[in-house]
């Protein structure tokens, strides 16, 4: 209950910050609340699941370009975004079908060609998503400070429900099954677990939101181009968002993209000239003395703080 009640005043507090007025912290909390959904979407299929998926990108690329197209025909911004979801949720599942038969690097390289492969039909089917002239989204009629606050706020909605979801599914059957199937899968199949049903259904759940965040984002900067929205980064950067705060934990996305953002940015401010050499040797440091993630360690260190001492321990 403790923890719950934690959670609740941490986003109330991350929900203030359009109080403060400060447009670069609101800009720094809608960016937090983008990380925090794509590495808790992730984490479904990476940590609990223990697949190793790049499809992160693919999933936001196809979001943000359906959310883009459907609000070029007309359709409700709300009702683009929670289409964009629906539609990468669909293309995960079927993609899912066909590729989670694959295991290891076999699967890791499967699901990074997707992106690649998306990019390029965006790149060519020029009469509908522009191709690499890119696309523009319709202007909000609204000042710059409420397009600041609605954008922040609909990127938090999204954190939430991805958090909501990863609490669901740890505490689920359907977190059980892919924890199984990340222990022994063969032995999962053996004992009756449909590892074929569970791992698809992961795979859909780790796409939905992340879709639905392409689309709000597309929406944000008003403009997305293929090589944008498909980025490889955008499928790195939530793996080792949760690889820094805890894998298959339901918190340690959530703490790893706050980390990764807070990072980023000094290194960005510090580091202008080689930020990108600076701040994947911080990673790797983090990943490689923390192999648990924070969340890991600090449950570590408060197990063996409240754990009795044996008379020899207190000699040492």
């Amino acid at each position: 209950m403790t923890r719950v009640v934690s959670v609740l005043i941490g986003i109330a507090l991350v929900a203030c910050l359009p109080v403060l007025g400060d447009n670069y912290l609101l800009r720094l909390g809608t960016m937090f609340a983008m990380y925090a959904a794509l590495a808790l979407s992730w984490n479904i299929i990476g940590g609990f699941a223990g697949y190793p998926s790049f499809a992160t990108a693919a999933f936001f690329g196809l979001g943000a370009y359906t959310g883009a197209i459907l609000q070029g025909t007309g359709v409700s911004m709300f009702i683009a975004w929670a289409g964009a979801g629906l539609v990468a949720c669909g293309f995960a599942a079927l993609l899912g079908m066909a590729i989670l038969h694959l295991k290891g690097h076999y699967f890791a390289i499967a699901s990074l060609v997707v992106a690649e492969v998306l990019l390029e039909v965006a790149t060519s089917w020029t009469s509908v998503t522009g191709g690499g002239m890119g696309l523009n989204l319709p202007v909000l009629q609204i000042s710059i400070e409420a397009q600041a606050r609605l954008f922040f706020y609909a990127m938090l909605t999204i954190a939430v429900l991805a958090l909501g979801m990863n609490w669901l599914v740890a505490n689920g059957k359907l977190g059980f099954a892919l924890r199984c199937i990340r222990q022994n899968e063969d032995a999962s199949s053996m004992v009756g677990i449909d590892t074929t049903f569970y791992k698809v259904t992961g795979f859909a759940l780790s796409a939905v939101f992340v879709g639905s965040a392409g689309a709000i984002y597309a929406s944000w900067v008003f403009y997305i181009e293929p090589a944008d929205v498909f980025s490889v980064l955008t499928s790195v950067k939530p793996i080792v968002m949760v690889l820094l705060g805890g894998a298959g934990t339901v918190l340690g996305p959530v703490i790893g993209a706050f980390v990764f953002i807070v990072m980023e940015e000094l290194v960005w401010r510090n580091f202008l000239s080689f930020h990108a050499a600076v701040l994947g040797l911080l990673i790797v440091g983090l990943i490689f003395f923390v192999p648990n993630g924070i969340l890991g360690l600090l449950r570590r260190r408060w197990t063996s703080g409240s754990r009795p001492q044996s008379s020899e321990e207190n000699v040492e």
